[in-house]
């Protein structure tokens, strides 16, 4: 029996990675059996009448076909059943007609067909039995029936022949299966190899924030005392670190995601699509890829000759920017003169190196899967993932090179009308709208040109608006009034936004302690995502923010549930883990717990369905590849009980997001599935949505700066936010006020240079970033940001001893650049202000 088992074993996993097999043999046999039985009737001597046989061969074949409407209970016996169709309807039909008939040529050609298809229906020992089960049955049955039986000479001197088709089949196809296998092990080699290739950036990235938070933290001896000590810049260099590290671990995820969906040719969802800026993906791209690479800092450098916008998705984008850059720096090397360039304009993203160049027979066939030039460990799909994702755009991909002088990649997007973009702007301003009209928020910002920005870009949204000119004011305002939102800018004088935060959220302003806060910040989106939610805010968006990024960003939070007590939302329920990785479950279940839930945790499917007879859950969340009974088939039996629980929602954890995988959790009865690692927003939105409750927006991604060229590399305003600001009637407020701020805060700076007191520069440096970015300043934004980085985040002077004087002179361009702008709308009254 063990062996029996065991033969049986070696079919059942030959068929599971190729059921279409058994399902073509079934439609054949569906159309064929009938149809060369009524061909019989063309001949003068149809021979022996098989009605009978060929109606059970029928009958059975469909039987196979109709297998997903088998019942569940059945569905167990489907490749047994299977097993004994293919010798029923092969080896013994054909064996069983050719002694009837008398043999002859048909019937020998009829066998050695039967065979064949055998042959390619098992592995070799299972095909063995097959045929000598099949064959042996149509003797016997021959013998017994028929009362003349004999042997027919030509049929029988053609088992010979036959024997060698089947010892010569088995042969070559026992070298195909080893040559296949071959091809398989290898790219599995070269999958991992890719994969091990993508991660070791990141992993790196993330060993090093592990170490600079090794440096800050104090030894083990001393960690009482040092810790209530810790001071503000090294609990900024801490956040800092914790920042990068889940940027890394970010990127490393995304190298995971790109490469697996390129290995199952998965598209991009074209339903996340959104309206973007190309300059400034590209320079989240640029930021991004070299932080904490100094390298890679001063290779790559940003022109942008005109923005444009594109219809696409922001990550799927990002991914291929980075590997672009990635490939061109791969040489950087052996090359050390390599520099990339990235050129915006025209509809166009150019990325252009100066490395070594491809040979013209290597880019005919670069953005093929699997199509690799020059490195080693790689397999080809980051270029065929950036065509993937430029088709789902709706645009395309190519290159052009020449050997030993240059490579560049043009990626072309379709144009979006005037009209497109007014369209797409109304339908989130109304979808906001709807949501926000009649609510009231609470704008804290201490500098009152940006409280004047702001209020023009919400004051179509329908929003009652009160303002705080700091944080003490803003807590006041909060313990005399309930409001639905606050928007918080985190640097302030009296009280900083994390300030206000941690107050609101202990509880000292009880009206609005579960009040939606969406932070306004400069700070680094990385970093600024760390802090915020750590704080307790509810989102953020970056300092300058458009007017529609600014409107989705509160329409998400004001949609976000209302957190209950404790800000649990999930207080009050049941839920059952099963995994078998107990890493696995000690997270999801720290995420759950923290959420307000009671969980069990099992580490199989038997225990799962043993916990459900005797407890009483609200929902299961279950790990799809347990030993024993799996996630699948515990779904099953869950979903064929007659107990009340049989309906309970079931939550698939996995780390497999390809089709095959989703649709069979679909199919076995389960209502939701999140991929590992699993994030806790996305844990508690599929949750609260199977449980019935309000259900959470998901994450909030954050508004990005503006696009900001370096200087002289690009024109010195930002003419789309300026028309905006036109539109919205802001000009005025904006040369009357941002003009004479932005020489006050040059002064400011001045008075701190001469001090030399850091952190008053660093203030002002804040201040003049966030003000130049909403003025639309383009050129003079990227200066400053270039200064206050390495003043916030390292803590000195820029190296380049006349910044500050190179910053008066490009502020004062940009003055007079805004002035003949204004004047171009309204030349007889605006050119002069400011």
């Amino acid at each position: 029996m063990q062996a029996i088992r065991r033969l049986f074993a070696g079919y059942v996993d030959y068929h599971r990675h190729g059921p279409l097999m058994l399902r073509y043999l079934s439609l054949a046999g569906l159309f064929f059996f009938p149809a060369y039985y009524l061909l019989r009737f063309t001949k003068a001597d149809p021979g022996f009448d098989d009605w009978l046989l060929r109606i059970v061969d029928t009958a059975i074949c469909a039987g196979l076909f109709l297998r997903d409407r088998w019942p569940e209970r059945l569905r167990r016996y489907y490749y047994a059943y299977s097993y004994l169709v293919v010798i029923i309807t092969l080896p013994y039909t054909f064996v069983f007609q050719s002694l009837k008939n008398g043999g002859g040529t048909v019937a020998v050609g009829n066998t050695l067909m039967a065979t064949f298809i055998v042959l390619l229906l098992a592995d070799w020992r299972n095909m063995i039995v097959m045929l000598a089960t099949g064959f042996g049955a149509a003797v016997l049955t021959y013998i017994a029936f028929d009362p003349s039986p004999s042997m027919p000479v030509d049929y029988a001197v053609r088992w010979p022949i036959l024997l060698g088709t089947v010892v010569g089949g088995s042969l070559f196809k026992f070298a195909l299966e080893r040559a296949t296998a071959e091809k398989v092990r290898s790219a599995y080699a070269s999958l991992a190899a890719s994969i091990a290739h993508e991660m070791r950036n990141p992993l790196t990235q993330l060993k090093h924030s592990l170490e600079g938070v090794q440096q800050v933290l104090p030894p083990p001896g001393a960690f009482h005392h040092s810790m209530s000590s810790i001071g503000h810049a090294e609990l900024d260099v801490l956040y800092r670190h914790v920042a990068h590290g889940e940027l890394a671990i970010r990127r490393g995820l995304q190298a995971i995601s790109m490469t697996l969906d390129e290995v199952h040719a998965k598209p991009p969802d074209s339903a996340s699509f959104q309206f973007l800026s190309a300059a400034e993906v590209v320079h989240k791209a640029v930021d991004e890829f070299s932080l904490g690479s100094d390298e890679a800092h001063e290779r790559v450098r940003v022109h942008v000759h005109d923005d444009f916008h594109f219809r696409g998705d922001e990550t799927a984008f990002l991914y291929v920017l980075f590997n672009l850059m990635k490939n061109a720096l791969y040489y950087a090397t052996r090359f050390p003169d390599t520099r990339v360039d990235i050129t915006v304009g025209e509809h166009e993203v150019k990325v252009r190196d100066t490395g070594p160049g491809i040979a013209p027979d290597v880019l005919q066939g670069l953005f093929e899967p699997f199509s690799s030039f020059g490195k080693a460990g790689g397999t080809g799909l980051g270029l065929a993932y950036c065509k993937r994702v430029m088709k789902a755009f709706g645009g395309s991909i190519h290159c052009e090179s020449q050997l030993g002088s240059f490579t560049e990649f043009t990626m072309h997007f379709p144009p979006i009308s005037e009209a497109e973009r007014e369209v797409h702007r109304r339908q989130i301003l109304e979808g906001a709208y709807a949501v926000l009209a009649g609510k009231r928020l609470l704008l804290v910002e201490d500098d009152a040109a940006q409280r004047v920005t702001t209020r023009h870009k919400l004051r179509p949204l329908g929003l009652v608006i009160d303002d705080a000119a700091d944080g003490q004011r803003a807590l006041e305002m909060l313990a005399r009034h309930a409001y639905d939102l606050v928007l918080l800018d985190l640097h302030m004088p009296v009280l900083d936004g994390y300030q206000v935060v941690q107050r609101v959220r202990q509880g000292q302003v009880p009206a609005n302690r579960y009040v939606r806060i969406l932070a306004h910040t400069s700070e680094p989106p990385h970093v600024a995502r760390v802090k915020t939610q750590r704080a307790g805010m509810d989102a953020f968006v970056s300092k300058p923010c458009a007017q529609l990024q600014l409107a989705m960003a509160l329409q998400r939070a004001l949609q976000r549930p209302v957190p209950r007590a404790a800000s649990r939302p999930l207080e009050g329920r049941h839920l059952l883990l099963a995994d078998d990785s107990a890493y696995n479950r000690r997270a999801v279940a720290a995420y759950l717990r923290d959420a307000g839930a009671e969980v069990t945790e099992v580490d199989h499917g038997v225990a799962v369905l043993e916990r459900l007879e005797g407890e009483t859950f609200d929902a299961v969340l279950m790990d799809l590849n347990m030993p024993g009974l799996d996630g699948l088939e515990t779904t099953r039996a869950i979903r064929g009980s007659s107990a009340g629980w049989s309906r309970l929602p079931i939550v698939a954890l996995t780390a497999h997001s390809d089709a095959p995988a989703i649709d069979a959790a679909r199919a076995a009865g389960m209502d939701g599935f999140l991929v590992k690692p699993v994030d806790a927003p996305v844990l508690y939105d599929t949750l609260l949505g199977l449980l019935s409750l309000p259900r959470a927006a998901g994450e909030v991604t954050p508004a990005l700066p503006p696009a900001s060229p370096p200087e002289g590399e690009g024109p010195l305003l930002n003419e789309s936010r300026l028309d905006s600001y036109r539109r919205l009637g802001l000009l005025d407020e904006l040369l009357a006020d941002y003009l004479p701020e932005i020489g006050r805060l040059l002064g400011v700076l001045d008075a701190a240079v001469e001090a030399s007191e850091l952190d008053r520069a660093s203030e002002a440096l804040h201040s003049l970033l966030g003000m130049s970015g909403e003025a639309g300043a383009l050129a003079l934004y990227t200066r400053v940001r270039a200064v206050y980085v390495p003043v916030l985040e390292q803590r000195r002077w820029p190296d380049d001893a006349a910044w500050l004087a190179e910053l008066r002179a490009l502020a004062g361009r940009t003055g007079d650049a805004l002035r003949a702008y204004a004047a171009q709308s309204d030349p007889a009254g605006i050119a002069h202000r400011g």
